[in-house]
């Protein structure tokens, strides 16, 4: 992962939030709340534990003064399973554009964060194997999420210490 390294690297500068988003009832879906909570645990950077709510959250990030927003999911990208995706929010409008009567697509969540603040939007996403109700996370997806984890761990710590948001 040395590419994606320097990627998020370069990218996660200033004042940053890591947004968790998934059903933790669907196996693999899990990924992005699963990988929030531990990166919270592990300190060093703000996060919120959206689940399968994320737009109850944009308000909060948007007024929050932050350079960079991180959305981790687990993203069906036609790749194999635990394959990685850093997108920026115009990749994530455009493989996400739809909206629902039940919620906002990422696309459109990140169109609003964007606009409603200076922060740059990304998504780090995680191709599922399994989506089944109540399975584990599969192995290839937790394999990325601990190998996610410390890369993200490393490189937020360098960043400083930072409180707790949005919860």
């Amino acid at each position: 992962m040395p590419d994606l390294q320097q990627e998020l690297r370069s990218r996660l500068t200033g004042r940053i939030v890591i947004v968790g988003i998934g059903n933790t009832e669907l196996g693999d879906d899990a990924l992005g709340v699963r990988l929030a909570e531990a990166l919270n645990r592990a300190g060093g950077v703000e996060v919120v534990i959206a689940g399968t709510v994320p737009e109850n959250f944009v308000g909060k990030i948007a007024k929050g003064a932050f350079d960079n927003v991180l959305f981790l999911d687990a993203v069906e990208m036609g790749s194999g399973p635990g394959s990685v995706a850093l997108m920026n929010a115009g990749e994530i409008r455009s493989r996400f554009p739809q909206i629902s009567t039940h919620k906002f697509s990422l696309g459109t969540l990140a169109q609003i964060i964007a606009t409603e603040s200076k922060a740059q939007v990304w998504l780090l996403g995680v191709q599922p194997a399994s989506l089944a109700l109540a399975a584990p996370l599969s192995e290839p997806v937790k394999t990325t999420m601990a190998l996610l984890g410390d890369l993200l761990v490393e490189i937020l710590n360098d960043k400083g210490s930072l409180k707790p948001c949005c919860r």
